[in-house]
């Protein structure tokens, strides 16, 4: 037996996919399919508020700089302006690293409600739901690899997967 994908809730195997408690045997899906929701407005709205995180201490050096050069004053007080501006900008870059982090991530999770159905003795089933695109991704290929090794002999069902967010249709035999 083969283990393809393997974490505390899902594991695929070369003879069946287990889902949380439920166990499905491959030779018994004909037809696996995946649907992706709709975008979470408060995962795009998190990256929004990453964007102007960054964005803030740089806007706040330049307008600080423009102030500096419009208010014409003396030049320690346009020197003591422009430097504290720099300042603030150049504050950005430690604190860059660590949003850039948490954007990436958000991008890898992903913004949509992702689902895996099958065809499982005649009825479909959902078998996993997730918002993390990465590990659904991950799980779909072990699935699509596992089905693949599936036998499909004169008495066997057809095993189709689909990969276009709906469902397909049977292929017909030859």
């Amino acid at each position: 037996m083969t283990t393809f994908y393997d974490d505390r809730s899902v594991r695929v195997t070369s003879t069946a996919l287990r889902v949380d408690e439920q166990s499905y045997p491959l030779a018994e899906l004909t037809m696996v399919w995946h649907r992706r929701g709709d975008r979470s407005w408060r995962v795009l709205a998190g990256r929004g508020a990453i964007g102007a995180a960054l964005a803030g201490p740089l806007v706040a050096a330049l307008l600080g700089i423009a102030l500096a050069v419009w208010l014409h004053r003396s030049l320690t007080v346009t020197i003591a302006i422009v430097g504290a501006s720099v300042l603030v900008g150049l504050a950005v870059g430690p604190l860059a690293d660590v949003l850039f982090e948490h954007l990436d991530r958000s991008y890898v999770r992903g913004s949509r409600e992702l689902e895996m159905w099958a065809t499982w003795r005649g009825r479909p089933v959902r078998l996993l739901h997730t918002r993390d695109a990465l590990r659904f991704g991950q799980i779909y290929r072990a699935v699509q690899r596992a089905m693949e090794r599936v036998p499909s002999g004169p008495g066997a069902a057809q095993n189709v997967i689909g990969s276009s967010g709906t469902r397909p249709s049977p292929r017909s035999r030859p």
